[in-house]
């Protein structure tokens, strides 16, 4: 049901106006005239979720409400209480509507999961699916115990990769912002003064010479450098949107000297985690390989996980279909093997989480450690050069005045 703001005439020529729920504009104007109201204007009103960008829900929003919403289950009070509660304290407004939303759902019969399902942005599958094991093992505080875990663990496995590729990301631009104020505006000035002072090109020192005619380069195609590197983002990203090009994509990612084999460790982190919560919670292993699939992150891995579903579909193992995709490393088949043929698959799986969690954070620290002297270096020596290649010939100059 949707809210209607109408406007309506009384017998008496009284204008009238007020908020109706109702499914469509035909029945608030039956409604109306029921109420013997002639009707003059009905909307529907503009509601919050219908413009949101976005989820509009953070990971601490959802860990938050999830802890709470476990804790007041455990304690007994019913479902709709709960999410009226949750929903009037709740800060975030978008996340109030949302939850409003919800609440109404219940109330009209609809199971919890199913009423999760109508806000994918804010609840993705495996979230839904986990609740609706919930639901249907009668272990709805556990599960919702278990999800404020993950969700604190995802968030954090999050941080690491931004951490990865922010900083030198931030170096990169400012360098690059640098260097293009150094070639359009300092240079040229240099240059201009040195003409001033009867300097030819032909008597400027030879690293000299070459950085003036970078400069006149650069400033000459500026328009047509600018024009390439929009060309080419645009075109990257058309190429990133083919199925091809993301799966090429992702795959130089997990291939990269330096940086793809951290982001390795933090697909096996993700996977074996996602995967271990959902089994520990009762999930069918090919539902739960499906959603691993789909929040998996990498188009390479994803494709990895589905042949695992379909091998296991077909009575086979995982780990013999696991190897064959040549995204884990032999160790995580090798224990995964373990846990399947012990029965304790779920148990190994956390364990698996938990020390490549623990590894993730050692190499994204090793990596900005190696990262930092590296670029600050870089970026100190291009501006080094450019700046003793300005003043190389001031240094002559004054030799030259010294010595009349």
């Amino acid at each position: 049901m949707a809210e209607f703001a109408w406007e309506a005439r009384a017998r008496t020529g009284e204008l009238r106006k007020g908020v109706m729920e109702a499914d469509n504009e035909d029945a608030v104007n039956a409604r109306l005239r029921q109420q013997q109201l002639n009707p003059v204007r009905v909307s529907k009103k503009r509601n919050l979720l219908d413009f949101q960008i976005g989820s509009g829900v953070g990971v601490k929003d959802l860990v938050t409400f999830t802890r709470l919403f476990a804790t007041m289950i455990d304690a007994g009070l019913p479902l709709i209480q709960c999410l009226e509660i949750l929903g009037n304290q709740q800060s975030n407004k978008h996340f109030a509507a949302v939850l409003k939303d919800i609440k109404n759902s219940v109330e009209q019969g609809l199971a919890f999961s199913e009423a999760l399902r109508r806000h994918p942005k804010v609840f993705d599958d495996l979230f839904v699916n986990l609740v609706h094991a919930g639901e249907v093992g009668g272990i709805l505080d556990s599960i919702m115990s278990r999800l404020s875990v993950y969700l604190e663990k995802r968030q954090k496995l999050v941080r690491q990769v931004r951490g990865a590729l922010v900083y030198p990301s931030v170096v990169i631009v400012i360098a690059i912002a640098v260097m293009t104020v150094l070639l359009t505006f300092v240079i040229p000035a240099f240059e201009s003064m040195f003409k001033d002072f009867g300097g030819g090109k032909d008597n400027l020192p030879k690293l000299t010479q070459l950085m003036v005619a970078i400069s006149n380069n650069f400033v000459s195609y500026l328009p047509f450098i600018f024009g390439g590197v929009i060309a080419g983002v645009v075109a990257f990203s058309y190429f990133y949107r083919t199925e091809k090009g993301k799966y090429l994509t992702h795959k130089t990612m997990l291939s990269l000297p330096v940086m793809g084999p951290v982001l390795r460790k933090i697909a096996v982190a993700r996977f074996t985690r996602t995967l271990g919560t959902l089994l520990t919670s009762g999930v069918p292993i090919l539902d739960a390989l499906e959603i691993c699939a789909r929040t998996a992150g990498n188009v390479m891995i994803e494709r990895g996980v589905m042949h695992v579903r379909q091998s296991i579909s077909e009575g086979k193992n995982m780990a013999e279909p696991l190897a064959q995709t040549g995204v884990f490393p032999d160790m995580v088949v090798q224990m995964i093997a373990v846990g399947e043929q012990t029965g304790a698959l779920d148990q190994m799986l956390s364990k698996i989480a938990d020390f490549y969690e623990e590894e993730t954070d050692v190499a994204v620290a090793a990596l900005t450690s190696a990262l930092e002297p590296v670029l600050m270096v870089g970026v100190g020596g291009m501006v080094g050069i450019v700046l003793i290649a300005m003043y190389l010939p001031i240094f002559s100059l004054a030799g030259n005045i010294k010595a009349e």
